[in-house]
């Protein structure tokens, strides 16, 4: 393998086909077709079976990887420079960052199956054609087409996912409300009444359920929205506190040291 390839592609699997920086340098994908895989993401041991499908993103500790003895899957190992310069998407880019750092297997049905594999088969495809004139233009479209369809996946997921929820508890509701509102949403008033509960009552049952306030719940899930925006280079600040819904950017200035400590210029420094 070429040290500068920047997507590979295999159709079986073992720990020696991983490269040797996948978990710094590569977003993993993974579709198993047969058998199974087991791996310990975020201090929890998972288990991926036939038709799943597995989403590693880069800087993310993934260990204890163990695979059956008829494990057969496609991989697919996306330079993570190539896929975060090329988000056609913030908002989409956010969900699907978000899902997977929480949600590590997806389960498509058999119609996104068949659109995860031609996906892979078409931006490695791409990433061949090196002598191409227009090889850069020609992958970042790729990456773009490729990044649309995950999120397709992912969005389908995150469907199936809230029609679970909405005969859960009121508890968890109202994180899924957090997770789909807190962008521009900051106020446990919002979700108590979405909730038809008093603000009172919801913090009630977040220290119940967590010790943990439904105010710090929203700043917990807000706040790691905010750090992926401000990682975002293709985005200036006044930009991010549209996003955020905040009507001037010293507003935006104010509630990012009060979270954060620093400023948002001051963040984007450091990094």
């Amino acid at each position: 393998m070429s040290e500068y390839q920047k997507v590979i592609q295999y159709k079986t699997a073992s720990t020696a086909q991983f490269p040797k920086d996948f978990q710094t340098r590569f977003h993993t994908h993974i579709y198993c077709q047969s058998g199974s895989v087991k791996f310990v993401f975020n201090g929890q041991q998972y288990q991926c079976k036939k038709g799943e499908f597995i989403f590693w993103l880069a800087g993310i500790n993934v260990s204890d990887l163990s695979f059956s003895a008829n494990f057969k899957a496609t991989l697919l190992f996306v330079d993570s420079d190539l896929l975060t310069t090329n988000l056609p998407s913030v908002n989409a880019s956010i969900d699907s960052v978000i899902h997977s750092k929480e949600n590590p297997i997806l389960h498509p049905d058999k119609k996104d199956k068949e659109k995860i594999l031609k996906n892979f088969q078409l931006l490695y495809d791409k990433s061949q054609e090196t002598n191409h004139r227009f090889y850069e233009e020609m992958l970042k479209l790729q990456m773009q087409l490729f990044l649309f369809e995950m999120w397709h996946v992912f969005e389908d997921e995150l469907d199936r996912r809230k029609r679970s929820l909405q005969s859960g508890t009121l508890y968890e509701r109202f994180l899924q409300l957090v997770q789909e509102h807190c962008m521009k949403e900051r106020e446990v008033q919002f979700y108590s009444d979405k909730l038809n509960i008093t603000p009172k009552y919801l913090n009630y049952i977040c220290k119940v359920n967590t010790r943990i306030t439904a105010s710090e719940w929203i700043k917990r899930y807000t706040k790691e929205r905010l750090l992926l925006l401000l990682q975002n280079k293709n985005l200036n600040i006044s930009e991010i506190a549209d996003k955020m819904d905040f009507s001037s950017r010293s507003f935006f200035t104010r509630y990012v040291k009060k979270l954060l400590g620093i400023t948002p210029k001051e963040y984007r420094e450091r990094i």
